[in-house]
C-alpha cells in the first residue's frame, strides 16, 4: 500500500514536472516598446489589440505585425481603456500569465502536500530503527552468533535455555515450563549487551527487532506508547522473535510517587510495555531482551517475575575473557611474533570489551600512519595509552622547566605512594609527557583481578590519589599547590563516599546506608571530610619519611621523562 502510493506521487512529480519544462520551452518572448512609441503607433491607427496585464505591464499586437507581442508600461491613468476603445483598439483585461500563475499554485499545493506528508511521517511510528538482524540470509556472515561474542560464558550459559525455548517450545510445555517473557541484561557500558542479544536471536535464527528507549520519548502524551504496540505487533506477526530494547532506563524509570512529579509521556509509554509483556501467551515463542547500565533507576514493576524474569549481568571480562576478546580481534590484524596476547590481557585490567576493541583498532592505525605492515608490541604499547591517556603532544616547547619539576613530584607521589601501600599492583608507566586528553603527565599502575576489594586496600587507593597533591606541598610548600590534583580529589572524594555510605565500612558510622534509606545527615557529610583528612595526613607522614626516594624518582622522571616499574624498583630497593 505505500509502495503504490509512493510510485502516484512520484509519477504526479514526473508529470508536473514535464508540463513545466514544456511550458518554459514554449512560452512566448516579448519586445520592448516605450510608450511614446506606442501612443504614436495609436495615433497611426497601427495597434490591433491591448492587453491589460497588470497596474505595470500592457501587452500590445499590431497590425502589421501580428506574429509579434509588445510590452509597454501601463500609465494606469483614469479614461486610459475608453481611449484605447474611441481609437478602435480590441481591449482585453484578462491575464495572458494565467499559466504561470497555475504552475504557481500548483507548486504550492505541493509543497503543503510535502510538509503534511513530513509532518505525517514525524508522528508516525517509521522514525523508530526497527532493524531485522536476520532478514537477509545472503551474507550469512553479518549474523551474529556466540562465535563472535568472547567471554562472557556465564551470560551465554544463561541466556542458552532461552535459546532453546524457541528453537523447541514443545520440549518445555509438555514439562508446564514457561518461557522467560524477558530479559534484562545490566553491566558497565561496552562490555557486549547489545552483542549478547544480537547473538541470541542469531543462534535462534528468528527477526531481531532492535530499538532505543530514547525512541518511544516524544513530547506528545501517547505518542511513545502507540510506538510500543506497533513493535509488538509487528513482532507478533512473526511468531518468532526477539525485540531488544537499548538504554531502557530512558523509558523504564522509577515512576514518582506523587502525581504532580510524574511525567505523563513516560508513564503512559511504560505502562504499555508492561502490558504488552503481561499480554504475551505463555509459548509465544517472542522475547523481549533489554539492556542498561543503571538498573538501580528501573521501576519495580519491570523486574518483576513475568516481566523481566532474568537479569544478567554483562560485566567488566576478566583476565581469560580478555584474552579471548583481544584473539578475537586480532583474527584480521597482521600481529607481530613478539606481541603476547596474554601480557596485554593481563595489562588490561578493568578494560570493557569495547576498550580491548579499540585498543587493538588503535594498534592497527598507528602501524598504518607509520606505513608498517606489522603490527609489534610497540605499537600496542603507544595505541593503550592512547586509549587511556590520550596521544602524546608533540609541541612540547611551552612547557617551563617549573611545570616539568610540578607535574614530575605529582607523579612521583603517586607512584611511590603504590610502590610502597600496593606492592601487588604493577607500575606500567609513570610519565611527565603531556596528553591531548589535557593531563600534564600520569601514572599508571595495574592491579591483580580481583572479586573483591578489602577495607584497608580502598583506604590505600584513596592514599594514592592523595599521594599527587601532597608531594606537591612538600617540595614547594603548602601555598604553592597546584590545580593538577582537581581529578585525583573527585575520585578520592567518591571513594571515601562508598566507603562509609556504600560498604559500611566506617568504624564510627557503623552498617548503615543513609543514601538507601533516602536519610539526610550532615554528619556523614562531616565524617568523609574527616576520614579524607585523616588519610591525607597519614600519606604525608610516609612521603616525608621517604623523601629520598620521592626525590630520586622525580629526576630520573625529569631526566628520561618516562619510567617503568622496573625504574622504581631500582630507586626504592
Amino acid at each position: 500500500m505505500k509502495n503504490k502510493k509512493l510510485i502516484i506521487i512520484a509519477i504526479s512529480i514526473v508529470t508536473i514536472g514535464i508540463v513545466i519544462s514544456g511550458w518554459l520551452l514554449t512560452r512566448k518572448d516579448y519586445d520592448e516598446m516605450t510608450y511614446n512609441e506606442f501612443i504614436n503607433k495609436i495615433e497611426n491607427s497601427s495597434v490591433k489589440n491591448v492587453s491589460i496585464i497588470d497596474d505595470n505591464t500592457l501587452h500590445v499586437k499590431l497590425n502589421d505585425h501580428n506574429n509579434i507581442t509588445y510590452k509597454v508600461p501601463n500609465p494606469s491613468k483614469e479614461g486610459f481603456k475608453e481611449y484605447l476603445l474611441i481609437n478602435n483598439i480590441k481591449v482585453e483585461t484578462g491575464n495572458s500569465n494565467t499559466m504561470q500563475k497555475m504552475f504557481q499554485s500548483f507548486g504550492v499545493g505541493i509543497i503543503l502536500i510535502g510538509i503534511i506528508l513530513y509532518l505525517r511521517k514525524g508522528s508516525s511510528d517509521n522514525k523508530q530503527v526497527i532493524v531485522d538482524a536476520n532478514k537477509s540470509k545472503i551474507n550469512s556472515n553479518k549474523v551474529v552468533t556466540f562465535t563472535n561474542v568472547a567471554g562472557n560464558d556465564e551470560a551465554k550459559e544463561l541466556v542458552k535455555d532461552i535459546i532453546d525455548f524457541i528453537k523447541t517450545p514443545d520440549k518445555y510445555s509438555s514439562l508446564g515450563a514457561r518461557m522467560p517473557r524477558g530479559v534484562m541484561l545490566y553491566g558497565p557500558p561496552g562490555t557486549g549487551k547489545t552483542l549478547m542479544a544480537k547473538a541470541v536471536a542469531g543462534e535462534a535464527d528468528v527477526p531481531f527487532y532492535a530499538v532505543s528507549g530514547s525512541d518511544f520519548i516524544q513530547m506528545y502524551v501517547g505518542v511513545g506508547a502507540s510506538r510500543i504496540r506497533k513493535l509488538f505487533k509487528k513482532a507478533k506477526k512473526s511468531e518468532k522473535a526477539v525485540i531488544f530494547i537499548d538504554e531502557i532506563d530512558a523509558i523504564g524509570k522509577k515512576r514518582a510517587g506523587k502525581a504532580s512529579a510524574s511525567n505523563d509521556e513516560r508513564d503512559q509509554t511504560l505502562n504499555a510495555l508492561l502490558t504488552e509483556m503481561s499480554g504475551f501467551n505463555d509459548n509465544e515463542g517472542i522475547v523481549v531482551i533489554a539492556a542498561t547500565n543503571r538498573l538501580d533507576t528501573l521501576d519495580s514493576a519491570l523486574l518483576r517475575p513475568g516481566r523481566f524474569d532474568r537479569q544478567i549481568e554483562i560485566g567488566l571480562p576478566d583476565y581469560n575473557a580478555r584474552r579471548e576478546i583481544l584473539s578475537l580481534h586480532a583474527r584480521n590484524k597482521p600481529l607481530h611474533d613478539s606481541v603476547d596476547i596474554g601480557k596485554i590481557a593481563k595489562d588490561t585490567v578493568y578494560f570493557s570489551g569495547a576498550m580491548l576493541e579499540n585498543l587493538m583498532n588503535e594498534a592497527a592505525i598507528i602501524t598504518a600512519n607509520n606505513n608498517d605492515k606489522v603490527i609489534t608490541s610497540n605499537y600496542i604499547d603507544k595505541a593503550f595509552y592512547t586509549v587511556v591517556a590520550g596521544s602524546e603532544k608533540k609541541d612540547r616547547s611551552n612547557i617551563t622547566n617549573r611545570d616539568r619539576q610540578i607535574t614530575a613530584y605529582h607523579e612521583a607521589g603517586h607512584a611511590l605512594i603504590t610502590k610502597l601501600l600496593l606492592p601487588d599492583n604493577v607500575i606500567s608507566k609513570v610519565t611527565i609527557i603531556p596528553s591531548t586528553k589535557g593531563a600534564g603527565g600520569f601514572s599508571m599502575s595495574i592491579p591483580k583481578d580481583k572479586m573483591y576489594q578489602t577495607k584497608k586496600e580502598i583506604r590505600n587507593n584513596i592514599k594514592v590519589l592523595l599521594a599527587g597533591r601532597i608531594a606537591e606541598e612538600i617540595a614547594f610548600g603548602k601555598d604553592e599547590v597546584t590545580t593538577g590534583a582537581s581529578n585525583d580529589i573527585e575520585k578520592a572524594s567518591i571513594m571515601i563516599k562508598d566507603y562509609i555510605i556504600k560498604f559500611g565500612m566506617d568504624d564510627e558510622l557503623g552498617i548503615f546506608n543513609a543514601e538507601s534509606a533516602n536519610v539526610k545527615d550532615t554528619s556523614i557529610v562531616t565524617q568523609c571530610r574527616n576520614e579524607i583528612n585523616q588519610a591525607y595526613k597519614e600519606t604525608k607522614e610516609i612521603l616525608e619519611n621517604k623523601k629520598e626516594y620521592l626525590d630520586e624518582i622525580v629526576e630520573e622522571l625529569i631526566r628520561k621523562e618516562t619510567i617503568d616499574n622496573v625504574d622504581i624498583d631500582i630507586i626504592c630497593a
